[in-house]
């Protein structure tokens, strides 16, 4: 006899005899690592030793670090039916800030905590904007990702700002205590292992996951839509002010076009790792394995003398990859199931 038991986001799961999962067959989790390791055996065969060293390990992870750190903070907000494409231009803003600051003699011990205020008053911005006045996510941010563009040129102008304090700098292209892991990737490992916590193991995960299954019936049971969404973004904004300060200390130059052009890659890494578009579904651990796929392939193609311009197209296909693979593969599991004879799960009942 089949048991039924509710996952972490709160699903309807039934198992079989057996005690297997049959939700997990299919499931896009295991589509991007079976991808991953497609990545690592053509980086691999096309390469040879050159993708295997401990130092392009180090390339993958460093180039990586800013993308996966900001995707943290974007998966809650996917998750909640939202989405903020200004990430960006706040860690371009940031890295303006930086050069600003210290050009009129600040030190660095104060920059950092300021800029990262700055980029959570700028995710605020985009709080208010979505929760206060209703308006869109998709628009807001697609505005405050050109205005926080702007108001870094107006910072910093065309110029780059290139003497940091060597112990910074050095820190941003530096290795963890001996090992071939850079420092900036050290970042993202803690905080993947808060939000983590946060969004699979509290009453706050659980919320984010009702509002983004049905905002109206998460609101009815008590749920503080408004003020979730709200911090959301300022943690999404804050944590966007970090990378930038994390890119900044790497490539050892504050620039208003720091970052230009990564929310592409930072939102196909989320929805590539099985978050849906839609809200209410993914796994941090599938958005991970999702941000090393796409770290391994462009890594793997560079080494192969691949154009930026292939690139940038991998990184669409993969984003329109994200979109549709999940749909295609909820469709083999559906036939799967039906092919086994399994019955539907129950429909929950209230009384």
């Amino acid at each position: 006899m089949s048991d039924v038991k509710t996952n972490v986001e709160g699903d309807v799961v039934r198992t079989s005899d057996s005690g297997f999962d049959i939700k997990r067959l299919g499931r896009w989790e295991t589509v991007t690592v079976f991808l991953l390791l497609m990545a690592i055996l053509y980086g691999a065969t096309t390469s040879g030793s050159d993708f295997l060293s401990g130092g392009n390990l180090n390339s993958i992870l460093s180039d990586m670090s800013e993308i996966a750190i900001i995707a943290l903070p974007l998966t809650l907000i996917i998750v909640a039916a939202e989405i903020d494409l200004s990430v960006a231009s706040v860690l371009g803003l940031t890295s303006a800030l930086m050069g600003y600051l210290w050009n009129h003699g600040w030190a660095m011990e104060m920059i950092i905590p300021a800029v990262l205020v700055i980029g959570a008053l700028a995710g605020a911005l985009n709080g208010v904007l979505v929760t206060r006045l209703g308006l869109p996510s998709l628009a807001v941010t697609i505005g405050t990702l050109a205005m926080y563009r702007g108001l870094a040129y107006v910072v910093l102008g065309d110029q780059a700002v290139a003497d940091f304090p060597s112990k910074f700098t050095e820190w941003g292209f530096g290795t963890f205590a001996g090992t071939q892991i850079p420092n900036p990737f050290v970042v993202f490992i803690v905080l993947a292992v808060v939000f983590f916590v946060v969004l699979h193991m509290t009453g706050i995960g659980r919320s984010i996951f009702a509002m983004g299954a049905n905002e109206e019936a998460a609101r009815f049971s008590g749920v503080r839509v408004k003020r979730i969404k709200f911090w959301l973004f300022v943690v999404t904004g804050a944590i966007s002010a970090l990378a930038g300060v994390v890119y900044a200390f790497r490539f050892a130059s504050a620039r208003a076009d720091n970052g230009a052009g990564l929310e592409l890659s930072v939102v196909a890494v989320v929805l590539l790792g099985g978050v849906s578009i839609f809200g209410g579904k993914g796994h941090l651990l599938g958005v991970i394995c999702a941000m090393l796929l796409l770290g391994t392939l462009r890594n793997a193609l560079t080494l192969n003398d691949v154009s930026a311009e292939v690139l940038t197209i991998v990184t669409g296909s993969l984003l329109l990859l994200s979109v549709l693979g999940p749909s295609v593969t909820a469709r083999v599991r559906e036939a799967l199931r039906r092919g086994r004879g399994v019955d539907a799960p129950p429909t929950p009942t209230t009384t």
